[in-house]
């Protein structure tokens, strides 16, 4: 899908099988948003709500995130990589986390039939995924 999508989303939910463009879900302050990758400055801005990214991000996420959190899936260990540190800090998931990932990737699976959500709900792993908060968060 296109750039600036959910820009400013204040609630709601938004499930996509497939990628975003640049600056998805910035200024989000209380949606909950499951996309299968994005382009650069995801998150940007993020007061509140929930991202949940399904494959690679952009350069750039979360620069300015004041609030709510990203988890992204990396098995690889590159997302660090593409955080923004100025506001924003990265940990893997642990076992609390990913009980709220399954229950949004049901959610997308039962909104989208994403393949990708059948495969990853087949064998979660907490090492698998990243979670960005605002630092000191």
């Amino acid at each position: 899908m296109g750039n600036t999508v959910a820009y400013g989303a204040t609630g709601g939910s938004l499930f996509v099988a497939g990628m975003a463009g640049e600056r998805l879900g910035g200024r989000n302050s209380g949606a909950t948003i499951v996309v299968e990758g994005c382009g650069d400055h995801g998150c940007e801005y993020m007061t509140g709500g929930t991202v949940l990214v399904l494959g690679p991000v952009g350069n750039n996420f979360a620069a300015g995130m004041s609030g709510g959190r990203a988890i992204v899936f990396d098995p690889t260990d590159a997302f660090p990589l593409h955080v923004n540190p100025s506001m924003a800090a990265a940990r893997r998931a642990d076992p609390v986390d990913m009980i709220e990932v399954e229950q949004i990737l049901k959610s997308h699976l039962e909104a989208t039939g994403s393949p990708r959500a059948v495969d990853l709900l087949r064998d979660l792993k907490a090492d698998e995924f990243w979670v960005v908060s605002a630092a000191g968060h």
